[in-house]
């Protein structure tokens, strides 16, 4: 772990249809107001949790937030998810709430397996393919689950196929305003199923209901790279994040995602075009839109 991250002085703005000036540094301090209470809540009933993707890249390179980056990345292990809503229903602040498939039919399977918001904020996503079916537009943080997945590269491969197979119509008949409950159900089965065949694997990665990123590039992990989940700084709080960020981070993204040392200061290796917020197409953080 690097000790000294030098942060980027640019300014990054999102869009918004109002014509307001609202900085991606804004959003992320009112995304760890919904982080805070996530952590809360996860020290308070004992559930494991781990900031991932982007969010833990920020933790290597930063200790915190990317400059750029406009969300916040999580997962919970598949062992505690149902008593990780359990816990949310009982103690989640009024300021917050969540959608997810297991309290709300009408939410899609395919996106991250939970969103937490908060009220009076608005947020249009990028992705206009799968839609919030649900009540509430606020701001959120993605929340998956990590489940056991197969030792070997191919074979989780081939069973992930089936469920992108199974996108396609997914899509078309949530667009077209069905909730296709029975293929949902499939979707999750299918999943389940292949974590609990797996219970002995030496990986873990995020469940393969989830199956957006390109064939060959889901990244699996080994297990104790991943578990026991530990804390790091991030933004001046303590949040946990994989066993070991570093090793997880290169197999995800590339040893180039790592902030390099040129002798007098880290520099940070991800070209000047690719610096940009991406998931928010329009955006209102003062009041419900």
């Amino acid at each position: 772990m690097k000790k000294d991250c030098i942060i980027d002085d640019n300014i990054y703005y999102l869009k918004t249809s109002s014509g307001k000036k609202i900085t991606v540094r804004r959003l992320q301090m009112e995304l760890l107001e919904i982080m805070d209470e996530l952590h809360r809540i996860c020290v308070k009933n004992k559930i494991d949790y781990a900031l991932i993707a982007g969010s833990a890249l920020g933790i290597y390179n930063y200790k915190g937030f990317i400059p750029w980056d406009d969300d916040i990345d999580v997962c919970i292990k598949k062992e505690d998810w149902l008593r990780f809503i359990d816990a949310l229903k009982r103690d989640l602040s009024d300021k917050f709430y969540f959608h997810c498939f297991e309290t709300d039919d009408r939410y899609n399977v395919l996106i991250p397996s939970m969103k937490i918001r908060k009220k009076g904020t608005y947020v249009k996503e990028v992705n206009t393919l799968l839609r919030n079916k649900c009540d509430g537009d606020g701001i959120f943080i993605d929340i998956v689950i990590y489940d056991n997945v197969a030792n070997n590269k191919i074979w989780d491969e081939l069973k992930r196929l089936p469920i992108r197979a199974l996108m396609i119509p997914m899509v078309l008949l949530d667009n077209l305003g069905f909730k296709a409950l029975w293929l949902k159900k499939i979707i999750l089965r299918k999943a389940e199923k292949y974590g609990r065949k797996n219970k002995d694997s030496k990986y873990a990665s995020q469940t393969i209901a989830i199956p957006w990123e390109k064939i060959m590039r889901e990244p699996i992990f080994p297990k104790e790279d991943v578990y026991p989940f530990r804390l790091y700084e991030f933004e001046g709080r303590q949040y946990y994040s994989y066993n070991n960020v570093e090793a997880v981070m290169k197999k995800w993204y590339g040893e180039n995602a790592l902030k390099k040392w040129d002798g007098e200061k880290w520099i940070e290796t991800l070209p000047i075009s690719k610096r940009h917020p991406k998931h928010i197409a329009d955006i209102e953080l003062d009041e419900k839109k």
